[in-house]
């Protein structure tokens, strides 16, 4: 199967079986039945417990840890939607919003109450945790289909924030786990752990992490609408590296 093809089939079974939460399913990173004690599971890891400083998508299903990060002392990074502008990731930090500290886990409120920094200006991540469409137990992972949160893992892998075994972790509803291979390139980020409501699976290493950008697979109009993008190509002076 195509990864549009895995993506509407999980879509598919969440609705059919009613446990897809709001906003829904459609065109955006499911929400489900259950992501609130899948986040509790995560937040009792002693790797959760012992990062200062976390890496999160803004899809709904994560929005309780987000808020229990903050809760926590934790300082999230986010990226802002579609990269757009060369600080494209946002800061919270919880010594600072104040009484805002929960309203501020939602994209639209993080954007408002936290702080835009470039890649080079943040501090070095601790733990990552992403929200996926699908997945399976060998750690492959498929997004909504924009590409933009491989983009943001390659542009903080390149900076040096994130290293190659910095722990990345997805909570999912267990239809969201299929048995199908989903398939990788070279670009597309694997996930250590599946969390669901009622279990933490640990995902062998099987997916080679990328170490930066990859130049040849993007397409000139995803380069051209990413000003980090943009700045890198021109400041390799017109060289397309494999890495950068």
């Amino acid at each position: 199967m195509t990864k549009d093809e895995i993506r509407q089939k999980v879509r598919t079974r969440l609705k059919l079986a009613g446990v897809a939460g709001f906003p829904g399913v459609e065109a955006c990173t499911p929400n489900f039945v259950g992501a609130a004690r899948a986040a509790q599971l995560l937040c009792d890891l002693p790797m959760w417990k012992r990062a200062k400083v976390v890496l999160m998508t803004a899809d709904a299903p994560q929005l309780p840890i987000r808020r229990a990060a903050l809760h926590h002392g934790k300082i999230v990074y986010l990226s802002i939607p579609k990269l757009r502008g060369e600080r494209c990731f946002v800061e919270l930090d919880p010594e600072k919003l104040g009484s805002k500290l929960r309203r501020a886990a939602s994209i639209k409120a993080a954007m408002q109450l936290g702080r835009l920094l470039a890649p080079h200006e943040m501090r070095p991540v601790d733990l990552i945790v992403c929200g996926s469409v699908a997945v399976n137990r060998q750690g492959a992972r498929l997004g909504r289909g924009g590409g933009y949160w491989d983009l943001a893992y390659a542009l903080l892998r390149t900076e040096g924030k994130i290293r190659e075994y910095t722990p990345i972790l997805t909570t999912v509803h267990p239809l969201q786990i299929i048995d199908d291979r989903l398939p990788m390139r070279g670009h597309d980020i694997p996930v250590d752990f599946l969390i669901t409501p009622d279990q933490v699976i640990a995902a062998p290493s099987l997916h080679p992490r990328p170490r930066g950008v990859i130049w040849e697979i993007l397409r000139e109009d995803k380069i051209l609408s990413i000003p980090l993008l943009r700045k890198g190509r021109r400041d390799a002076r017109g060289v397309a590296p494999r890495h950068v």
